[in-house]
């Protein structure tokens, strides 16, 4: 077999199996583009790209599971193995930082760098394309649904600066769009895919009910934690914290999880809601100072930033019982730990009036 080159003149003869490899997300759109290209016998492998901002990749890791309720599964996963593909799971989240800290065609309304990451990801897909010996790629876009990507004067954006101009097939926007290399080629019937526009769903909810496809996550929304107006807010308090827009993969973990508070400059508090985020801001005390309440049930609070001050390390303390069963008590005990460090406080709750709103990141 030839390997996908879009320049190769080997490939003019139809191959005997005509293999293609798509974005999978998980939602009803991706699935819907594999599930047309399946539907006409072609050869449907797809890959799920990990940047580290994924909703679901880290709240189901977060929360746990009601008793008796099942564990929250992976959307590309699942709809891989309702499709009957192959998915390949790749993790691109060290290179994705420059695309969130640096996005050439900028961000969106919050801190999402929706052009750049489309043109980022089909980039990669094209080359595993080429590597593993799929004749072209597709994604489940639709014309107009996003304000950002997929809108007609970027589609072409995408194509060009990902390289991949001609070989990146939309199929269920595909009649809107000019014919493919693999429609023109005939290794797609193009009479066979849709032309879906807007940011409707109804028409990807009718056609996979027509395909017998029903268990699929919600239509709305998105998966990515940059989108969001509390996240992107926390992740700008973080560069300008430190000055720079760089970040590690523990830096975006712990935006995800409990309330966030900077008192002061220099220091921030993380503050957990419910034991599930207690255990799991627990995993990241290296290197911070971690508070708790000694006589009641509380919140694990982690500091960071310059946690040398007694009065500050005394004010978060007071923070933290504020958030504690013992909020009205008169007296709280906490415990503060850090590397080589321990000691025992008895705080005032902070009073709700004096817990300043600016506080809240």
């Amino acid at each position: 077999m030839v390997a996908a080159t879009g320049m190769n003149d080997a490939m003019e003869e139809k191959p005997d199996r005509i293999r293609a490899l798509g974005l999978l997300s998980g939602g009803l759109d991706s699935t819907l583009a594999a599930r047309l290209l399946l539907e006409q016998g072609i050869d449907v492998a797809c890959v799920n790209f990990h940047t580290g901002f994924c909703i679901q990749s880290h709240t189901g890791a977060i929360r746990n599971p009601k008793p008796g309720a099942p564990p929250p599964r992976h959307d590309a996963l699942h709809a891989a193995k309702n499709l009957g593909v192959k998915l390949h799971m790749v993790d691109i989240s060290a290179d994705y930082v420059r695309i969130v800290t640096d996005p050439k065609h900028g961000y969106g309304k919050h801190l999402n760098p929706c052009l750049d990451c489309k043109i980022f990801m089909v980039a990669k897909a094209w080359e595993m394309a080429k590597q593993l010996g799929y004749h072209f790629i597709f994604t489940g876009e639709v014309l107009g649904q996003r304000p950002m990507s997929q809108r007609r004067d970027t589609f072409p954006v995408i194509d060009r600066e990902a390289g991949v101009k001609g070989w990146l097939l939309r199929p269920l926007t595909a009649l809107r769009m000019p014919e493919t290399e693999p429609e023109q080629r005939g290794w797609v019937d193009r009479n066979r895919l849709e032309g879906f526009s807007g940011r409707g769903r109804k028409p990807q909810m009718a056609l996979a009910e027509k395909l017998g496809i029903t268990d699929y996550p919600s239509p709305a929304g998105g998966c990515c934690f940059l989108t969001d107006e509390n996240y992107a807010r926390k992740l700008r308090d973080l560069w300008n914290f430190r000055n720079t827009r760089e970040y590690t993969i523990e830096d975006i973990l712990l935006l995800k999880a409990g309330r966030h508070l900077r008192p002061a400059p220099h220091f921030k508090l993380m503050i957990g809601r419910d034991q599930s985020e207690n255990l799991f801001l627990s995993g990241f005390r290296q290197g911070r100072v971690m508070i708790r309440t000694k006589n009641t049930a509380g919140p694990l609070t982690l500091m960071e930033g310059d946690t040398t001050a007694p009065e500050d390390r005394l004010l978060a303390c007071r923070i933290a019982a504020r958030y504690s069963k013992g909020k009205d008590q008169g007296k709280v005990v906490m415990t503060i730990d850090s590397d080589g460090f321990s000691e025992t406080l008895e705080v005032t709750p902070l009073p709700a009036h004096e817990l300043m709103d600016h506080w809240h990141v």
